[in-house]
């Protein structure tokens, strides 16, 4: 048995144009224009390519894009400063501000100074605490997207054994709450999971979202399973020439293909699928904002 292939390219381009769509409503029909302002401190070359990324497919989708890039010396307290006028500024329904921060400048209360109704990117304390008890919130990027994924290969995952394998606060914890919430039996698994691997066979929907380069062989995996691969690793790529680098997920791909029922690929699984969720929360944001209805199938 060789896995199906869950094309994340073809996914995102198809939840950009449900976005675009709706955003064209929203202009005829009331006059509105979603903002997502993004914000950058410093100069990570990471961190500007996925700026760019993100304000390039924001204008795309019809929407205004405001980006903020700041000296990677910024003060905290102007950054809150800054955080202050965008919450205030009516044209802003989303903002994300890019991690990682330069390391004089506290995550946490950067993250928590955001209105929770414009946090597009589903970390602030409140989102959290609202999607663990099972209410309406603003809910991360990548978990959301992968739901998306899950929802379309599966249809209902009521009953369904899930395992993920990480407890990140950005993608392991909060995807268990949407698994949960679907009414999936879920477990939490990670590195130092007794028996990890027998933990991973038992389940029918397998998340890796663990930061480490095929973590997860084939043999881990129940035949016919659907696999998420969250991991996106830069490993060593000698083939390429010297200094060379490829990405690979948390799962051995290869291994895993002849296993799984089907597989999200590294790179063009859950990658593009955090971009086109984002332009999603913004568009939800604005809906909320102006108490119109939310776009049809792009909230948990």
């Amino acid at each position: 048995m060789t896995a199906d292939i869950i094309d994340g390219k073809a996914f995102a381009l198809t939840v950009r144009s449900r976005v675009a769509a709706h955003v064209a409503g929203l202009k005829a029909d009331h006059g509105i224009t979603p903002g997502l302002a993004v914000v950058l401190v410093g100069e990570d070359p990471a961190s500007q390519v996925y700026v760019r990324a993100k304000g390039k497919k924001t204008v795309e989708t019809g929407m205004n894009s405001f980006e903020h890039t700041l000296d990677a010396g910024t003060s905290e307290a102007d950054l809150l400063a800054l955080i202050d006028r965008l919450n205030g500024d009516p044209a802003v329904h989303g903002i994300l501000v890019q991690l990682p921060l330069p390391g004089h400048i506290d995550s946490a209360k950067v993250l928590n100074a955001i209105d929770p109704a414009k946090d597009a990117d589903g970390f602030h304390i409140t989102n959290v605490g609202l999607l663990a008890t099972g209410q309406k919130a603003m809910v991360p990027c990548t978990p959301l997207g992968c739901l998306m994924m899950l929802r379309d290969r599966l249809g209902s995952l009521s009953g369904l054994n899930a395992v993920v394998v990480g407890r990140s606060n950005i993608v392991g914890k909060p995807m268990a709450q949407l698994l949960l919430k679907e009414h999936c039996t879920v477990t939490i698994a990670h590195s130092r999971t007794r028996d990890l691997a027998g933990v991973c066979r038992g389940a029918d929907i397998l998340v890796a979202a663990v930061g480490r380069p095929g973590m997860v062989k084939g043999d881990w995996i129940k035949p016919g399973a659907t696999v998420i691969d969250v991991g996106i690793n830069r490993v060593p790529a000698p083939e390429k020439g010297a200094g060379k680098h490829r990405i690979v997920g948390d799962v051995e791909f290869a291994s895993a293909l002849e296993v799984a029922g089907a597989i999200t690929p590294v790179p063009g699984g859950v990658g593009p699928m955090t971009i086109a969720i984002l332009l999603a929360n913004t568009v939800t944001a604005c809906c909320r904002a102006n108490g119109l209805p939310e776009p049809d199938g792009l909230t948990a």
